[in-house]
């Protein structure tokens, strides 16, 4: 297990009279008692900074994302202590900023004046990355594709209680008007995906939720949205886990299977066969028991390990879903089985590695390391919105990425606070989506001629002109992500500090990964 050290070098060169240049050598380890030799001081950073927190205005900032200990570190290890220790000191109050800005965008070249090792007042920036200009361009398809051409899309999302009847409960819209906006935002944000499947958690039970999101993105988008109907007639406040899909492209195959571990309602699994190629695979869509503090008693009780209470509820849901899977094997017909949802766990709590375990891929970290998240919560991103596949369907996965529509985004965009009606904050969780090829046949999914070398100070990919190239730092955030353009292509290092780097090289539908030492 690595162990961090809060040992911070900072590069300075005085540029002009009044003013210092900064830049952070090690970002990932720099904590705000840095700036106490800036007191007083204006302050370029060549290095970029991230908006953490956005909350009421209130932005806070820092030279890297925070996030949740328990996404990037086993629980009570001494890199999860570290993680936590970081985090405390690791953001700045940042004064004098104009204009609504998302959590994760970027400032470049910021000018500050450093007020205290807390707070800085923003003189000057270029403003960068993940704005909602960027997202109006649609999901990334270049995660979605990043191993071959997808012929299946796959969403997961939470709606953040969707309810159409009995308003007014106190879960969800509290009105009519309220539910019109809910319904606009969901529907707008729904279709800009463009699912084949959608799988939603926090949908209100019985059918009538499911029937008019079906309706609505069939009117948006053309094509014919059906849904799989459970039989359940409650309604109320009582959420449920549920199925949309479009019918000119899949058909659901048999009932669908469920267990009622832990929390009812909440665990389906359902046979998919895509109708061009009659090739079919199990989608399990989950919502597993939230941390929330109500009631917990006996093992259920926070334990103080940062995986919140009720875990041993969410253990047993994962080894459920494991069982469900392995009990119906035979009625499924098809190994091929990935598992979405919100687990209400991070990446690297308990219920997770249950799964990961039993066999199952955690495509986040296949295919982003440890840069992914789909929630924030007091600015720290994770994620608890999964996507999880067998090894059988693993070569059949082309890609995954997060539409970051809602975490990042202030709360004040909601529908029961505005009347904003963008698909922007129609949910408090990102919709992960997964490309598939059912069709993909090849089990080869290494390169067999690209290779990584690295020279002096660069870089460089040979023999994967077309693809393109992802590197992370040891602790698996993301550093460079470039398209390959020629078949000796470089990439400069020497913003980046020594140490041990993880490059994946994407080409031709198949994945290489290294590790390369920078000196």
């Amino acid at each position: 297990m690595k162990r961090l050290v809060t040992i911070i070098v900072i590069i300075v060169t005085a540029t002009r009279v009044g003013a210092v240049n900064v830049q952070i050598d090690d970002p990932e380890r720099w904590i705000s008692n840095e700036l106490s030799q800036y007191i007083g001081q204006t302050v370029t950073f060549t290095t970029d900074w991230y908006v953490c927190n956005n909350y009421n205005d209130n932005y806070r900032i820092s030279p890297r994302r925070i996030y949740s200990p328990t996404n990037q570190a086993i629980p009570q290890s001494t890199e999860y202590y570290s993680c936590v220790q970081l985090n405390q000191y690791g953001t700045v109050y940042l004064n004098g900023v104009t204009g609504y800005h998302r959590m994760g965008e970027r400032l470049k070249q910021m000018t500050v004046y450093v007020n205290s090792t807390s707070t800085m007042t923003l003189q000057s920036c270029t403003w960068e990355g993940n704005t909602r200009a960027d997202l109006m361009a649609g999901i990334n398809m270049d995660d979605i594709d990043m191993r071959g051409q997808h012929s299946i899309l796959v969403c997961g999302m939470n709606l953040e209680y969707y309810l159409v009847d009995n308003l007014g409960t106190g879960y969800g819209a509290a009105n009519a008007a309220e539910h019109a906006r809910q319904r606009q935002k969901v529907g707008s944000a729904l279709a800009k995906i463009g699912a084949d499947i959608y799988g939603l958690v926090e949908i209100e039970q019985g059918q009538s939720a499911l029937s008019e999101i079906a309706g609505d993105l069939t009117t948006a988008t053309g094509r014919t949205y059906s849904f799989v109907n459970d039989g359940g007639t409650s309604s109320g406040s009582y959420t449920k886990s549920g199925y949309v899909y479009c019918a000119e492209t899949v058909r659901p195959i048999g009932p669908y299977k469920y267990t009622n571990a832990g929390v009812a309602r909440r665990k389906f699994m359902q046979l998919f066969e895509e109708i061009a190629t009659g090739e079919r695979f199990v989608y399990s869509i989950n919502h597993f028991k939230a941390k929330t503090k109500s009631g917990a008693s006996g093992d259920n009780v926070d334990q103080g390990d940062g995986q919140g209470p009720y875990n041993a509820t969410r253990k047993q849901e994962a080894r459920a879903v494991l069982s469900l899977f392995q009990s119906n094997l035979s009625t499924f017909g098809d190994p091929d089985l990935l598992v979405m949802g919100d687990l209400n766990a991070y990446g690297m709590e308990d219920p997770i590695m249950i799964l990961v375990e039993g066999g199952m891929t955690d495509l986040h970290r296949e295919m982003h390391a440890d840069s992914s998240y789909s929630y924030t919560y007091h600015g720290e991103a994770g994620y608890l919105d999964h996507a999880l596949c067998s090894p059988e369907l693993l070569p059949q996965v082309t890609g995954m990425t997060v539409f970051h529509i809602n975490s990042d985004e202030q709360d004040d965009f909601t529908y029961d606070k505005s009347t904003d009606v963008s698909m922007f904050r129609c949910s408090d969780h990102d919709p992960v989506i997964v490309g598939l090829n059912l069709n993909y046949t090849n089990t080869d999914l290494y390169i067999n001629t690209a290779e990584v070398l690295y020279e002096g100070s660069d870089l460089t990919i040979h023999n994967a002109a077309g693809g393109y190239v992802k590197v992370y730092d040891i602790d698996g955030r993301l550093r460079a992500d470039e398209a390959i353009k020629t078949s000796v292509y470089t990439i400069k290092t020497q913003n980046l500090p020594a140490g041990m780097y993880i490059v994946h090289v994407y080409y031709d539908g198949k994945i290489n990964k290294y590790k390369v030492v920078c000196r």
